[in-house]
């Protein structure tokens, strides 16, 4: 009976087979979601100055009754709003179309997803009391899952 009990210590090769299986599927579908979740972090400095841009344009639209029209560079939008972006290294490029829509190039994030795609931030105003709604768009390629929903 003794020698029974020292016969049976540790793992044996299947068992430990067994869990490296196990943490091998548990990496493969955790690290494409933390890939996600790190590209979507990025990009909310890119949403949130367009949400500044956004406030920026807005209150250009209640005071002269027309949206801006801010095209070329990032100074023209600080010039033109007072909005000020160019700290900002996630930005490419910000358009603010003569119907208030603002476009936002990303860079610096994701060279194969996102970088070099655009957001697109549409306003729609109401007949009633003039307020704004603001609708998130992707440009050309840019996957749903990185575009904000609301």
């Amino acid at each position: 009976m003794l020698r029974k009990m020292k016969a049976q210590k540790g793992f044996t090769l299947i068992e430990l087979l067994i869990v490296i299986a196990i943490i091998g599927i548990l990496a493969a579908i955790a690290i494409p979601m933390y890939r996600t979740q790190t590209i979507k972090a990025k990009l909310t400095e890119v949403t949130n100055a367009m949400s500044n841009v956004a406030s920026a344009v807005a209150a250009f639209y209640q005071e002269n009754n027309s949206f801006p029209a801010v095209q070329g560079t990032i100074a023209a939008i600080q010039s033109t709003l007072g909005v000020s972006l160019g700290a900002l290294d996630r930005i490419g490029g910000m358009d603010v179309g003569a119907n208030g829509v603002i476009t936002a190039v990303v860079s610096n994030i994701d060279g194969n997803t996102v970088d070099n795609k655009s957001l697109i931030l549409t306003p729609s105003t109401s007949a009633l009391d003039g307020s704004i709604a603001w609708r998130w768009s992707g440009g050309l390629g840019m996957p749903a899952a990185f575009i904000p929903k609301r």
